[in-house]
């Protein structure tokens, strides 16, 4: 990895998040600057989230020796039975030099899910009584007129599980679970915080809104929180899981904290091979 390939790095990081940005969401360049209703739909966040990737990116650059440094993915192809990856594909999971690409993809989906929390989290009608996730599972468990199956095309045994929470009144605190839960997936990705565990909680609410019938943003949101599992060792190097991984390790290695090695090498960009 060379200086110059760590600028066009960081290009290619900005570009997907305007990218990002532009397609799959409207108003976060060109709507208010700033919204104290609505804070995290503000446009400042937009260009403070672009400007942070560029300084990463520049960061690490500077951070490299005028040579650069050679990275290779150890091989897995000595080891009886086991198949191994792309090379590509196992520096990008697993290489921190490569946690810029996650950059982009953590702050288009922890800003959606902050707003749509901020959204709930001011409304009575989720945080007083759940009036609007009653609404929700009554128009989700609805069946039209003359039509024999439920309209959102949902499973049976979900359909009957909607009307089970209906039945027992499961809004009342369920809705607040919700908002609240929505939110701090959000402030996870954004901050970097045990990615993995925040993207999976995420993808898991995309996957249940979307057995309920509801599209909106739950494919892209549940697609990209794929990816983000995926790559969950190094999507939160530029955050918290710099020093959160660092300290408490992964359930195979034990963090500094617990008596074990480093995650991460705090002091550069690259891991350490301890």
């Amino acid at each position: 990895m060379t200086r110059s390939r760590t600028y066009l790095l960081t290009a290619t990081s900005a570009g997907l998040y305007v990218a990002l940005c532009w397609i799959f969401a409207d108003g976060l360049f060109t709507g208010d600057f700033w919204n104290s209703e609505a804070i995290a739909s503000s446009a400042i966040w937009t260009y403070v989230m672009l400007a942070a990737i560029v300084v990463a990116g520049l960061y690490q650059a500077q951070r490299l020796p005028a040579d650069g440094v050679v990275i290779k993915p150890t091989t897995d192809s000595t080891t009886p039975g086991q198949v191994d990856d792309p090379v590509a594909w196992k520096l990008l999971l697993g290489n921190t030099f490569f946690a810029l690409v996650w950059m982009p993809v953590r702050f288009f989906v922890g800003r959606e899910w902050v707003a749509a929390g901020e959204h709930k989290l001011r409304d009575d009608a989720w945080m007083k009584g759940g009036a609007a996730l009653k609404g929700y599972w009554e128009r989700a468990t609805a069946v039209p007129e003359g039509r024999p199956a439920s309209p959102s095309g949902t499973y049976a045994w979900f359909e009957d599980f909607l009307r089970y929470m209906l039945n027992h009144e499961w809004y009342t605190w369920f809705a607040k679970v919700i908002a609240v839960g929505e939110f701090l997936v959000g402030i996870g990705l954004i901050v970097g915080a045990l990615v993995g565990i925040a993207a999976f909680c995420g993808t898991l609410m995309n996957f249940n809104f979307q057995l309920a019938g509801s599209a909106s943003t739950n494919p892209v949101l549940f697609g990209l929180g794929v990816f983000i599992v995926l790559g969950w060792k190094v999507a939160g190097y530029w955050g918290l899981d710099r020093y959160l991984l660092t300290a408490v390790g992964t359930p195979w290695r034990r963090g500094a904290l617990l008596g074990g090695t480093r995650s991460y090498d705090t002091t550069s960009p690259r891991p350490t091979t301890a």
